[in-house]
């Protein structure tokens, strides 16, 4: 394993997806039961795609957890699929984690017929205390949640917002196996801004993949700018960033 600090982002890189997945998940593990011994209850965002599978099947089996306490939240959904669509992030999040541990508490987003309206109760949800943990990830194209390169704003005055979601997320969709092509991936989707994200006090972030290599460099690499959504990880107090060598790709980051 490779331990490393960039700025004041940590980041620690694994052999393959399981050990950073079980890495991660010990990690988050820890955190949620410091929360609970201090203040009694834990309030948590999740990621929803591919990435987080190995994570997820991790925290499912962590044991010592008592989930009846934590009150989830998920950090976006597409606008426009129908309910009972396999690709809504409510639904993976149902599917590989919910059902599992049932938290005490689960608010899910449904953008339904006004994405509007739902943005102003979802932030209402959000506000009512502090987060505690967020467990994210980084697209192909930078973006933390749904906020892309364009549309991400690091002083952002809202917690929830509709997005326009542009071309290169799409397709990252596609390459995930979610949906069978471009012209199936919503265009518009309701997200946490970067602001509600980086808020939380514990940032758990796990990335593995080869097509994630380019956005990793980006975030380790290049300056702090809403061009590269992600590297506001760069200056959180306590973001641990997870990766597999093939995210990772190598000697090439900074860092020391």
């Amino acid at each position: 394993m490779i331990k490393k600090t960039v700025d004041t982002l940590q980041v620690h890189v694994f052999e393959n997806r399981n050990a950073m997945g079980m890495a991660a998940a010990a990690k988050t593990v820890e955190k949620m039961k410091e929360t609970l011994f201090w203040q009694g209850r834990v309030r948590m965002v999740f990621a929803a795609a591919p990435s987080q599978n190995e994570f997820l099947e991790h925290l499912c089996r962590a044991d010592g957890v008592d989930w009846t306490r934590v009150t989830a939240f998920h950090m976006d959904e597409y606008i426009g699929l129908p309910e009972d669509a396999p690709q809504r992030f409510s639904r993976y999040l149902q599917e590989h984690l919910f059902r599992h541990v049932q938290p005490g508490t689960v608010h899910l987003m449904n953008p339904g017929n006004d994405p509007e309206q739902e943005c102003i109760r979802y932030a209402r949800l959000l506000n009512e205390a502090p987060i505690d943990i967020v467990c994210l990830g980084i697209g192909e194209n930078g973006h933390i949640a749904f906020n892309d390169p364009g549309v991400a704003d690091f002083a952002d005055p809202v917690v929830v917002k509709t997005v326009e979601l542009d071309e290169a997320c799409r397709k990252q969709q596609v390459h995930d196996g979610c949906f069978p092509d471009l012209a199936s991936v919503p265009k518009t989707a309701l997200t946490l801004t970067v602001p509600a994200l980086v808020s939380a006090r514990h940032l758990i972030c796990v990335v593995p993949g080869p097509t994630k290599r380019q956005a990793v460099h980006r975030t380790l690499t290049g300056p702090v700018s809403p061009d590269c959504p992600a590297s506001i990880l760069r200056t959180h107090g306590d973001c641990i960033l997870y990766l597999d060598g093939e995210s990772y790709g190598g000697s090439q980051h900074a860092g020391n």
